[in-house]
This record gives C-alpha cells, sequence and structure tokens, in this order.
C-alpha cells in the first residue's frame, strides 16, 4: 500500500492550527500527531508551508450547453485546473432539458464526466421542468447520491420555473432530507430591462450590468427565503453578490430561519467599474454581474459574520471567440467567467494576508462548510484520521502573477491577468496521490471518481 508521511507542516483546518505531521495510507490519513514516522513512506518535508484540507468548489459549470454554444471547459481540463489551484473536488450542474426526465440529464452528464475527471467530481440536479414525472424523481436522484436541487428565478423560456413549481420541488426535497439552491434573481424584471436598453440602442456590456440592478437579486432573494420558510426546506443562495440581498438573509434570521448563502471569488475582488471598458467587457459578463465596491465591504464582513458560508466560482469559461458572439449586442454574450484555478489563492491572497479573515475562515468556506452543506463531510473538507487524503501544501510567501500563458483552463485569457498574488499551492494529494507538483500534473484522466453525496450535517 502506497504511503506518504507529510513532516512538519502548519497544519490548518477549520478550527484548528497546529504544526504536526500526516500519515497517509492508500488513500486515507491514518495518523496525524508529531514525530511520526512510517518505514518505507514517501516523506515530504512541509517545514514553513500551511498544509490545508483539498478545496471543494460547488458551483462550476463543464462542458455546459448554453446560449447556443457550450463551456469550454471539460472534465478533464476542468478538474486538471482546479487541482492546480488546490481544489480536489467540484459539484457541477446537471441542466434538465424542459420536457425531458431528471434521469436522462443525469446519465447524459455522467456520459461526459465518468473516465474523463481527473479530480473528484459530484453534481448538482437543476429542474427546470417541475411536474408529477419529476417529481417522483426526486427520491431517485436522492438514492444516486444527489441531494442538492437547484432553481433558476431567471432565464425564462430555458431555465426559470416559476413560484409554484418552486413550491411543489421545495415540498418534495423536504420529504427526502435534500436542499434546494436558487439562482436568485428576477429574471422577468431583467428581461424587461434588457428589452428596454436594446431598443434604445444601449448594447454595450455596460448594459448588462446595469440590466441587472441590486433591486433584482435583492428581490428574488427575499422572495426564494420567504417561499422556503414556508415550506421548511433547507435552502441555499448561490453566488450571492450585493448588500441587498445579504440583507434579506440578514432578515431571514430575525425569524430564527437559517438561509445558507454561497458567494464566489469574483465578487470580492472585481467590481462593476471594468465593464466600462467595452473593449475588454464581455470578460466579466456573467449573472448576476460584478457589483459595487460597497457590495464588495459588505460580502467579507458577512464571511466574518457567518451569513456568507462558501466561496466558490460559478466557473463557467468560454473563450474570447465565443464571448464576441455579443460584441454588438450584449444581451448575446455568453454569461460566464473562468476561476476555478485562482480560487483559493486569489483568496488567500486577498483575504488571508491582507488581515481580512484568519486561515481557519479560509478553510471553512474554501472547503468545510460545503462539504458540510452538501453531504461530504467527514469523508472530504478535513483533516483527520480516517478522511480522504485530499491535501494541499501551500508556501505562504511565495509571489507568483497569474496569466493566461500559464493558467491550466481551456479558455483564452484570464480575468486576472498580471495579478501579483503572495501564497502559491506547490503540491496537491487526492486521496492519498500526488496529483500537482510543482506545476507539473501526476495523475491521468480518469482517476478523478463521482462522490456520491449524503444529507448535510452543517
Amino acid at each position: 500500500m502506497n504511503s506518504i508521511l507529510l513532516k512538519n507542516g502548519r497544519v490548518v483546518t477549520a478550527d484548528s492550527d497546529a504544526v504536526c505531521d500526516i500519515l497517509i495510507e492508500g488513500e486515507t490519513i491514518v495518523s496525524i500527531g508529531r514525530n511520526l514516522s512510517a518505514e518505507g513512506a514517501q516523506v515530504i518535508d512541509c517545514t514553513g508551508k500551511l498544509i490545508m484540507p483539498g478545496g471543494i468548489d460547488p458551483h462550476v459549470h463543464l462542458e455546459m450547453p448554453f446560449m447556443g454554444t457550450f463551456s469550454s471547459d471539460t472534465y478533464e481540463t476542468g478538474t486538471r485546473a482546479a487541482l492546480h489551484g488546490g481544489t480536489t473536488t467540484v459539484i457541477d450542474f446537471i441542466l434538465q432539458k424542459q420536457g425531458n426526465s431528471l434521469r436522462s440529464a443525469f446519465e447524459e452528464w455522467s456520459g461526459r464526466a465518468t473516465g474523463n475527471a481527473v479530480g473528484d467530481y459530484s453534481f448538482h440536479m437543476a429542474v427546470t421542468d417541475f411536474n408529477p414525472g419529476t417529481k417522483e424523481e426526486i427520491k431517485d436522484m436522492v438514492a444516486e447520491g444527489i441531494t442538492s436541487f437547484k432553481t433558476f428565478m431567471a432565464y425564462k423560456g430555458a431555465l426559470m420555473i416559476d413560484d409554484a413549481q418552486m413550491v411543489g420541488l421545495m415540498q418534495e426535497v423536504k420529504k427526502h432530507g435534500g436542499l434546494v439552491t436558487a439562482h436568485a434573481t428576477n429574471g422577468d424584471m431583467i428581461d424587461t430591462l434588457i428589452a428596454q436598453h436594446r431598443a434604445q440602442g444601449k448594447l454595450t456590456p455596460l448594459y448588462h450590468y446595469l440590466s441587472q440592478p441590486e433591486v433584482t437579486e435583492a428581490e428574488a432573494s427575499g422572495r426564494f427565503a420567504d417561499i422556503a420558510n414556508y415550506t421548511g426546506v433547507q435552502a441555499y443562495i448561490v453566488h450571492l453578490t450585493c448588500e441587498g440581498a445579504l440583507n434579506q438573509v440578514r432578515r431571514a434570521t430575525e425569524r430564527n430561519q437559517r438561509v445558507l448563502v454561497e458567494t464566489c471569488i469574483q465578487y470580492l475582488v472585481l467590481d462593476a467599474s471594468l465593464y466600462e471598458d467595452e473593449a475588454n467587457g464581455a470578460k466579466y459578463v456573467m449573472s448576476p454581474p460584478l457589483r459595487e465596491k460597497k457590495d464588495q465591504a459588505t460580502l467579507w464582513a458577512g464571511i466574518n459574520q457567518g451569513l456568507v458560508n462558501v466561496v466558490g466560482t460559478d466557473h463557467c469559461p468560454f473563450m474570447w471567440e465565443q464571448k464576441l458572439m455579443g460584441k454588438d449586442d450584449f444581451s448575446k454574450i455568453p454569461n460566464g467567467h473562468p476561476a476555478i484555478e485562482h480560487r483559493l489563492e486569489l483568496l488567500f491572497s486577498e483575504g488571508v494576508n491582507t488581515g481580512r479573515i484568519t486561515p481557519q475562515k479560509f478553510v471553512a468556506v474554501t472547503s468545510t462548510n460545503a462539504a458540510k452543506i452538501f453531504g461530504l463531510f467527514p469523508r472530504k473538507g478535513t483533516i483527520s484520521i480516517g478522511a480522504d487524503a485530499d491535501l494541499l501544501i501551500l508556501d505562504p510567501e511565495k509571489k507568483h502573477t497569474i496569466s493566461a500563458d500559464t493558467h491550466h483552463m481551456n479558455v483564452d485569457y484570464s480575468a486576472y491577468e498580471g495579478w501579483e498574488l503572495t501564497g502559491k499551492i506547490e503540491t496537491v494529494l487526492l486521496r492519498g496521490k500526488v496529483a500537482v507538483d510543482a506545476g507539473e500534473t501526476k495523475i491521468a484522466k480518469g482517476y478523478g471518481q463521482f462522490i456520491k453525496r449524503g444529507k448535510t450535517a452543517f
């Protein structure tokens, strides 16, 4: 059996911080302590380095069909890039086609991923057509290890469901102990604003942002929280971006309701001023859009207040040529942003190294909370005996620069081109194997496994 001994690292989890050793046998952690030894084990000296649980990104879109094209990262390229950035497990969104079953969507997405993923993965099920047939399938999906179900409150005619369908879905998911997530923006209002701007000839990327003002997200977040409170289902808002939406979550706490919240790395470090650059603004067209500086301050505070539980990416990359589908009309720009590789290092550099968050909070929002919320804990998201040996080794002092010339994502630009970061992930282990070391991939496609998830333990 393969054995690896990590020596003298500063081991940081969501609730501990100590210098010690970690012994790995096969795929799991078997011992944690001081002055460990193991005959024949591969020894990795981690002196001066941080050892943390492998990242879990619960919001990615790999090979996703959207706006007449597909996101450019495959399961192979996307999970490989994730590993280079310290993320060992991703949860992708299956999109049910309206009129089709949940089972057919599950089989379609499984066909893309099986044998191709380099890192571990799981699925959420996006329900776009809730009817008596799909209602019966909820329990089947839970049995398959898919315990979270997404609703879209926007993209009418393609992904959006109405409030009546959302109530029915929530009631059924609650019966089976699952969780309902929402893309919480007011689709009708957004569609109206898009039509108004197009009619006025306002077609630059700036009008993507102006078609989705803060009120569209705040209103939908409050409505989703209200409906979830009525049904009693566990509720989670994906990619929350702004003060108005987070205030709706605060309001929910006043009636003793818990609404779980995810934001994404781009909303913490980028802002809407980027849309004023007509030549490059398409790089930042995503939904919801980037917001204002005051919203960044709210989100950072929300992390420390425990209102923002997870930092994901909503990784949905498109080549520049694909983005240019909307060069003359912002509404035709494929929505999405590449970040799967840079989430952890950006958050460490901009969060931990600036003193905005502690190393323990970093681990919580990048790994442990997602593992608990989405039924992966304690197998994933922690450093404990019996857990999968999914680990990252980070040099907290090492400086490096982000560039499309060196990243591993299958996209030909970077939204963070030229950013200098402090803190570099040097080695990544996935289920007891060195997956990435010194910039080189050490495992092949197909090593990644589908991970069946249980119920939330958060």
